[in-house]
């Protein structure tokens, strides 16, 4: 890691250091990200935004899971900003909140992050054979509050098409989030997993059984040893799919193919970290004072946004299958280029 990168690392654990309590909004913190750059990282300077990379955004959004931090990062940032700034929308004032809804034909988006909160909607729906994105404020449209499992912010949206006429833009630009949606969730649930094997590993090292360490004992550090494995795999995958995105953008084979992989594995893995933590730990893991429910949780939320681990394993297969024999290799290796 550079030292640019570290630099951001250390800047992140101290702001991030006292968030996590209720998933609720946190204006204080919204407000300090804000001001140091970070609500806008991969903006263009021109539109407010600080001109970072996906190898910045990826050591953000780590961090904001690890931390369980109650902002929209992502969808700020790399969905509602990139969508309103590729159709040429006015960029958003400082310290505004964006999020991004995809509306139905019948003008709903279902599950929307952070609507309530947000000071600004972006919109992307169908009209004729392609699409528009619009750009309103919260008092535009009717929110119906909904939570996911972790208790974080997903609503309901629903807007008056007749009265939207938005801006034509490219038919891949649905496609384009909906894979952006997903790199960024995966990335979000590598800072979360890895948080919870801190956890487990501080709380079997230090509680006693029976005069040892629970961390003695043979069937705890199989648990560990799982929770660790799947947090490197996971994690290995992610960055992968930043390489490719990097590498190729978003309009790539190649890309595809690994950011359905780190959703895959990210997935896959939240299931058997969400459970080795929870038996490691016992009843204490599920109290409402103790951290770790506030992780897991959010762990098996974020696996099904953006696309189900079902959809995510079948997008594998069927990229397997089109790849051959021959084009498989490449393709895991990322020697894939072709869009």
């Amino acid at each position: 890691m550079s030292t640019e990168l570290d630099d951001l690392t250390r800047m992140l654990d101290e702001v991030f250091e006292t968030a996590g309590g209720a998933p609720d909004f946190d204006p204080t913190l919204w407000k300090t990200l804000s001001d140091l750059g970070l609500t806008r990282l991969t903006g263009a300077e021109d539109a407010g935004g600080s001109a970072g990379d996906w190898t910045e955004a990826a050591v953000l959004l780590a961090a904001a899971g690890a931390s369980a931090a109650p902002a929209p990062l992502a969808e700020n940032d790399l969905l509602a900003g990139w969508l309103a700034d590729s159709a040429g929308l006015d960029p958003a004032p400082a310290g505004a909140v964006r999020t991004v809804a995809v509306l139905g034909p019948d003008g709903v988006a279902l599950h929307v992050p952070w609507a309530r909160a947000a000071d600004l909607l972006v919109l992307l729906w169908p009209s004729g054979d392609g699409w528009r994105v619009g750009q309103v404020t919260r008092t535009d449209v009717e929110i119906a509050e909904g939570a996911n499992l972790a208790g974080e912010p997903r609503d309901r949206v629903t807007v008056d098409l007749a009265s939207q006429n938005g801006v034509a833009t490219a038919g891949t630009v649905a496609r384009e989030l909906h894979l952006r949606g997903a790199l960024a969730r995966a990335l979000t649930t590598t800072g979360a997993s890895g948080r919870v094997l801190d956890i487990v590993v501080a709380h079997t090292t230090t509680r006693t059984q029976f005069g040892r360490p629970v961390a003695a004992f043979q069937a705890v550090q199989h648990l560990v040893a799982d929770i660790a494995t799947h947090d490197a795999l996971g994690r290995a995958a992610t960055e992968a799919a930043v390489a490719a995105v990097l590498a190729h953008g978003f309009d790539s084979t190649a890309t595809e193919f690994a950011i359905a992989a780190a959703r895959s594995c990210t997935g896959h893995a939240a299931a058997t970290i969400v459970r080795n933590a929870h038996q490691a730990m016992g009843a204490i893991g599920f109290t409402a004072e103790h951290d770790l429910h506030r992780f897991t949780n959010r762990l098996l939320s974020w696996r099904g946004e953006f696309g189900s681990l079902r959809s995510w394993d079948d997008a594998l297969t069927a990229s397997a299958a089109v790849a051959g024999g021959e084009g498989l290799w490449p393709l895991i290796s990322g020697g894939h280029h072709s869009g």
